[in-house]
């Protein structure tokens, strides 16, 4: 049993834009992290034409299965479309719509990275929901897609068993938030340090960081937020924070919401269900307990929040990434 089978759609012709969200799709879910979980996720590469790809900057990427064998895939990535579907107009081709809609109609957890969304759209899998794409590209979506929900201010979008996110970097944090909804936050927590990039981030964030933050109130407004997460179990205000990054109250909120696009009570609120469903997972420590240590106060208060930001109860999640297997892999065999 592994934690699921990853279908990674590769393009007939790769570009630079593909390889980027391709790699770190690949990075996260093809590299086995066997003290993390073990198995791991299984990841195929799914062809749309021959097992090989070419026209990209100096090698050859091989495909392992077909774009058949996506359908029976427990998560399906999709990162792209032809140039042609978003500058002309063009049909995204039918095969690729046709995999969607049945890996869909089988189960299959459907993902979208950047112009990705054009070929969920064309499957009909975002009517009536939210979903973004990159900011460069939300406004043609909307327009061509009228019964979807656009939203081009967040890094990604979770509607449960369809995702959507923003380009590049914005990719990489929805890879993350699937790990931590499949494994827990201590596994996506470790793998983000690994990988040496900021731990698992809300979709809510912005995708368009205001660049007239100056370069020092940046660095200021990061070790400020750094110092706070080794404090979460302490009563934090925002006079505090603002102290430390040497700045305002009223400058730092502005500052944080700029970089963020959230208020500092809403990112403390973030960061301390983020240290309890790591406590949750890892430890036996009561729910009074952790309420303490990640600053929620009392377990009513946990209770209150978990749910409103979770979905669930803490003890219910706790259930869940401790004693619940992880989920079944759907292989070929299954046909």
């Amino acid at each position: 049993m592994s934690a699921g089978s990853v279908a990674l759609i590769v393009p007939s012709d790769l570009g630079v834009p593909d390889l980027y969200e391709l790699g770190i799709t690949a990075a996260v879910f093809g590299t086995p992290q066997p003290d993390l979980a073990d198995p791991w996720y299984e990841l195929w590469l799914c062809g749309t034409g021959s097992d090989t790809r070419g026209n990209g900057p100096g090698f050859t990427l091989h495909t392992t299965h077909s774009l058949d064998d996506a359908v029976n895939a427990d998560t399906v990535f999709v990162s792209w479309v032809p140039e042609e579907v978003v500058e002309d107009n063009a049909p995204v081709p039918p095969e690729l719509v046709s995999t969607l809609r049945k890996a869909h109609e089988n189960g299959a957890r459907i993902v979208s990275q950047c112009v990705g969304a054009y070929a969920l759209a064309e499957a009909g899998l975002l009517d009536g929901r939210r979903a973004t794409a990159h900011w460069m590209h939300t406004a043609l979506l909307a327009e061509r897609y009228p019964k979807i929900q656009v939203d081009d201010s967040v890094l990604y979008v979770d509607e449960g068993d369809v995702l959507t996110s923003a380009g590049m970097t914005a990719g990489l944090d929805l890879c993350l938030h699937l790990v931590h909804r499949d494994l827990g936050a201590h596994v996506a927590n470790q793998l983000a340090r690994r990988m040496i990039v900021p731990g698992h981030r809300p979709g809510g964030r912005s995708q368009v960081i205001d660049l007239s933050v100056p370069p020092n109130d940046q660095q200021s407004l990061e070790s400020a937020l750094d110092w706070a997460r080794a404090r979460l179990d302490e009563p934090l205000t925002i006079e505090d924070l603002a102290r430390r990054a040497a700045m305002s109250p009223r400058t730092f909120y502005r500052r944080l919401h700029a970089t963020t696009g959230t208020t500092p009570l809403q990112w403390l609120l973030g960061e301390r269900i983020a240290r309890a469903q790591v406590l949750l997972e890892s430890t036996g420590l009561s729910v009074e307990k952790i309420a303490g240590l990640s600053g929620i106060g009392t377990a009513n208060n946990l209770r209150h929040h978990f749910l409103k930001q979770v979905g669930v109860s803490p003890s219910d999640y706790r259930q869940q990434k401790q004693k619940a297997p992880m989920p079944k892999h759907r292989g070929l065999s299954e046909n």
